[in-house]
């Protein structure tokens, strides 16, 4: 049974909120990263863009949905959410009130779990029971029985339990996928594919359409997303953007702006002005991120619209 890592807590004449973090049982390690419980009853609507990560996403949601919007395609408003690999951001928002868990998990364990080739999921949010699984009832009855007991142990208990049954009886994951996706975090990104795939014994082109089918992005396009991930991270801890285009491997600074743009949707400057700068409109909203120790989120301002435009401005 895990047990809670970090509890935080807040209130306020805003509301109140808590979020607790949580390592999952050995067994599920290292595909299921971790657990978060959330809890918030806020005074107003609150919304949050969520940067592309090298990680899926299952959200178990107790009580009110979740509305997310991507770019190119129509809002989705579900309790429970599903969303695989990225390389787009997303925006987030609910009505102030909302509570569930968040399970976050290597790609190629979202492809055990579910049995979908993942390359059908890319930059998609789904009701995670519209894809196939082997647990005897449905994702919004596991969603049920968590809201049902009394503390976040007991729910991180059984949600330790489930996961391991479903995983044992769950589509296997390549080895090799497995190797080369560890490779590739370890490194940010930095290791050539060519590499990669002699490292595990395949041809580029065997490692490219396992890639797909097991962590939804090719090789090339999951190194974009894990080195961008990591220069979030080391420009929100105050290195500059040329330090940092250099340390990630990007060609320079312009090319760096230019991944930021596409991916995130807004300019380095912009998300770590965000970042040091929260929004005051919105006081005492969680902020948290959903990876510990990156840079995955930023709290967007009310009158703000959904995303940030690849021109700079916000549309």
């Amino acid at each position: 049974m895990t047990s809670a890592v970090r509890v935080r807590s807040g209130q306020g004449p805003w509301g109140s909120w808590e979020t607790v973090l949580a390592s999952p049982h050995p067994q599920l390690q290292p595909g299921v990263i971790s657990y978060r419980g959330i809890r918030l009853a806020l005074d107003r609507p609150r919304r949050r863009l969520e940067a592309p990560i090298g990680a899926a996403t299952l959200f178990l949601g107790f009580e009110q949905p979740v509305r997310v919007t991507r770019a190119g395609r129509a809002p989705v408003t579900l309790a429970a959410v599903y969303a695989g690999p990225t390389t787009t951001s997303a925006v987030g928002e609910h009505s102030g009130r909302l509570s569930g868990i968040e399970v976050l998990m290597a790609p190629w364990a979202s492809f055990t779990l579910f049995g979908t080739p993942l390359y059908e999921l890319i930059d998609r949010t789904i009701d995670p029971d519209d894809l196939p699984h082997v647990l005897g009832n449905t994702i919004r009855e596991l969603s049920a029985a968590l809201a049902a007991l009394p503390t976040w142990e007991q729910r991180f208990g059984l949600l330790d339990d489930v996961l391991v049954r479903w995983s044992e009886a769950g589509t296997p994951s390549s080895s090799r996928v497995v190797r080369a996706w560890s490779e590739l975090v370890r490194t940010w990104g930095a290791v050539p594919v060519r590499s990669l795939a002699d490292e595990v014994g395949w041809s580029v082109r065997q490692l490219e359409n396992r890639f797909r089918e097991q962590i939804g992005l090719g090789p090339k396009v999951a190194a974009r997303v894990l080195r961008l991930q990591r220069a979030r991270r080391l420009l929100v801890q105050g290195r500059g953007q040329a330090e940092t285009a250099a340390i990630c491997g990007f060609y320079d600074q312009a090319h760096l702006s230019g991944e930021f743009r596409a991916m995130t949707g807004c300019t380095p400057r912009e998300f770590t002005m965000a970042r040091v700068v929260p929004p005051v409109s919105q006081p005492g909203a969680p902020a948290a991120d959903r990876m510990t120790g990156e840079a995955t989120s930023l709290l967007l301002r009310p009158t703000r619209s959904a995303v940030f435009s690849k021109t700079g401005r916000v549309r």
